[in-house]
């Protein structure tokens, strides 16, 4: 058996589900663009999605000539509910995405009931939180189809890729065919893929973080570098040439290594997890919902402080590596969100969290978090 077989083989056991519900990808957009496509959708569909989130989401979907229509979020959950959404469809709505932002599980029943109701289809964004689960099941197999992330700082991480699951057996066949004409990852990707995954194994420690990520993202946005997003992606809808790629061995091989670890480092992070939500409670902070502490496994912990950027200088100063996702509602273009469709004025929930949201790392003791807290406990809101 080859490599990719064997990975893929690897995600469906520990999902739960047969192995050719997996499909395997060199970027977890590749894997929402694939499934869209699967899905029939094209130009003047609407694709209802939540209006915080990352930009690659709407540029998969305006790809295909289709139009995102977003959604505001809830400010404890930071996803969309059901009564929200029902809001938003309309005759040519085909798809309803679902986001589990940073991990936390969205309780999806109520949204597919909805979905079903209209002939929608339903596709979860897991790309924050492999391995999670709500209510027993695992995050992404209750809908349509899901799609994952396994990119750097992923508790999962291949360091960059991405996965499919398909779930509506209806879609397997035109998700396969989409499949067999995939771009193969080129021998320089590769190299350049497995030096980035050894510096960043090896040499990216507390003290070296800030200028690492500094220069990464710099050299990625331009081009230098394989990047989480190009600067095509960022600056508008110019969908890159090599966009549609397939995973490589390089990836394959890093994620079945680091499946191996992965039960172990969930439960380190929902242990960490439940003591920063235990330290917020009792500093009368703003604390995810309870249900989230218990049930999911974070990529990282939402925190909401008075002045961002000061915060962030904080954190560097006492050599945290803290998260901030995400700077926008559509993260993490600065500029104008018009060639996206998405007017910022019509969704006051997701441009307040934009404002204010930084990230715990839940890999770091958590001595070290709870006394940061402490240390700047004022400047939480």
């Amino acid at each position: 058996m080859n490599l990719e077989l064997t990975y893929q083989s690897r995600i469906a056991e520990y999902l739960h589900i047969a192995p050719e519900q997996v499909s395997l990808y060199w970027k977890g957009r590749v894997a929402l663009y694939t499934v869209l496509k699967a899905m029939g959708v094209g130009p003047g569909d609407e694709v209802i999605l939540p209006a915080f989130i990352c930009v690659v989401v709407p540029n998969a979907i305006l790809y295909l000539g289709a139009i995102p229509i977003y959604v505001d979020i809830n400010p404890d959950t930071l996803c969309c509910d059901a009564a929200q959404i029902e809001r938003a469809l309309s005759p040519k709505t085909k798809v309803i995405l679902i986001q589990n932002m940073l991990g936390l599980s969205v309780e999806v029943s109520e949204i597919i009931t909805l979905a079903k109701a209209h002939g929608i289809y339903t596709i979860e964004d897991c790309t924050h939180g492999f391995g999670g689960k709500h209510q027993g099941v695992f995050n992404g197999l209750r809908s349509d189809a899901s799609f994952f992330s396994s990119q750097w700082n992923k508790p999962f991480s291949t360091g960059i890729g991405g996965m499919l699951v398909v779930n509506n057996r209806d879609l397997l066949q035109p998700v396969n065919q989409l499949n067999s004409h995939l771009i193969k990852p080129s021998a320089k990707d590769q190299f350049i893929l497995f030096i980035l995954i050894w510096a960043r194994t090896y040499l990216l420690k507390g003290f070296t973080y800030w200028t690492f990520l500094r220069m990464y993202r710099w050299l990625s946005k331009k081009g230098v570098v394989v990047g989480s997003s190009s600067a095509s992606e960022l600056e508008g809808i110019h969908m890159p040439k090599d966009y549609v790629k397939g995973m490589s061995m390089v990836q394959c091989r890093t994620g079945i290594h680091a499946l191996n670890k992965l039960p172990n480092i969930l439960e380190t992070r929902k242990n960490i997890a439940n003591d920063i939500h235990e330290w917020l409670c009792n500093h009368e902070k703003t604390a995810v919902p309870t249900e989230h502490v218990s049930h999911h496994a974070f990529l990282k912990y939402p925190l909401l402080v008075k002045d961002r950027e000061l915060f962030l200088n904080r954190a560097e100063k006492e050599k945290i590596p803290l998260g901030d996702w995400f700077i926008s509602p559509l993260h993490p273009v600065l500029d104008s969100l018009e060639p996206w469709g998405l007017d910022v004025s019509n969704f006051p929930n997701a441009v307040y969290i934009s404002k204010h949201i930084v990230n715990l790392p839940l890999d770091l003791p958590v001595h070290r978090l709870i006394n940061f807290l402490e240390l700047y406990k004022n400047e939480i809101i």
